[in-house]
């Protein structure tokens, strides 16, 4: 067994308890109003810059990215090695094309307009991905792409998905996010997805894990009922926020950083045109 906070194979374990044995989670009243759906983008993008999740509430979004689109075909490949089984070299590029073709990230492949080549090569850093992660560890595999919801009365919904669910042989499971880039920090993404599953299964997860197949880098914490409580009441405050500002037509508050270049309200937002500009 290894302990929270220390460093084993590479991966690190946030330094936690052990999860409660009795399981009590529950979102925190909310003020009523207009339907509002939250997913893990939309809590991410509150908790860096609020302004930001409320214009992707308000079905305002940023323009679609190579990166963001070679992402997304990772993760249908990695899905479709887990569901149907590996993809022989020779069969690969169908693959790619079939999942394409198949989802909406055909739309986005309109939208971003690659010739050929330009997604011939996005097909091969995409291989390149899968060939590391053919090589992960796939004991105790359940399910992948697992939709989690909530529904909170008839005016709130959390929904996420879950790149693959795993039983851990010590009992209970967990959750796994694959990053196709830098690790970054995880850890909200991840609570957000366990307090899903608890809401859902009424249980914490054993473990929440993101794993980078680029770098090899992974982030491994156990969660407890004070941690995906804490993100209910994290939830709940987003939710009131948003309806205040709908209700008085204001604005929220807007934070810049690296998240800016691919806003929705990045034109408007003095904040962030000056984050973008240090950065690039």
């Amino acid at each position: 067994m290894v302990m929270p906070g220390l460093t084993q194979n590479g991966i690190f374990y946030s330094n936690r308890g052990l999860p409660s044995l009795s399981m009590s989670v529950s979102i925190p009243a909310i003020s009523p109003g207009d339907p509002i759906r939250v997913s893990a983008s939309t809590y991410l993008a509150w908790k860096r810059c609020p302004d930001s999740a409320n214009a992707r509430l308000q079905g305002r979004y940023g323009p679609d990215s190579k990166p963001a689109f070679l992402g997304s075909l990772a993760h249908r490949i990695f899905s479709r090695h887990l569901s149907v089984g590996p993809i022989a070299s020779a069969d690969f590029v169908q693959a790619c094309r079939e999942e394409i073709g198949s989802s909406t990230l055909n739309n986005k492949l309109a939208s971003l307009e690659l010739r050929p080549s330009a997604l011939a090569g996005v097909i091969e850093e995409v291989r390149s991905l899968y060939e590391r992660f053919v090589n992960l560890p796939d004991d105790g595999f359940e399910g992948t792409e697992v939709d989690l919801a909530h529904e909170q009365g008839e005016d709130l919904e959390l929904v996420g998905t879950v790149d693959a669910v795993y039983v851990e042989d010590a009992g209970g499971h967990r959750l796994v996010d694959w990053k196709t880039g830098e690790l970054g920090q995880p850890e909200d993404q991840l609570l957000f997805y366990a307090l899903l599953w608890a809401l859902g299964h009424d249980e914490v997860p054993a473990y929440v894990e993101a794993v980078s197949v680029r770098t090899g880098e992974r982030y491994r914490t156990v969660p407890t009922t004070a941690d995906v409580n804490r993100v209910a009441g994290e939830i709940a405050e987003l939710v009131n926020q948003i309806r205040d500002a709908w209700r008085d037509s204001a604005r929220l508050e807007r934070h810049g950083g690296p998240w800016c270049v691919y806003c929705p309200i990045l034109q408007e937002c003095d904040e962030g045109k000056s984050a973008e500009a240090l950065l690039s």
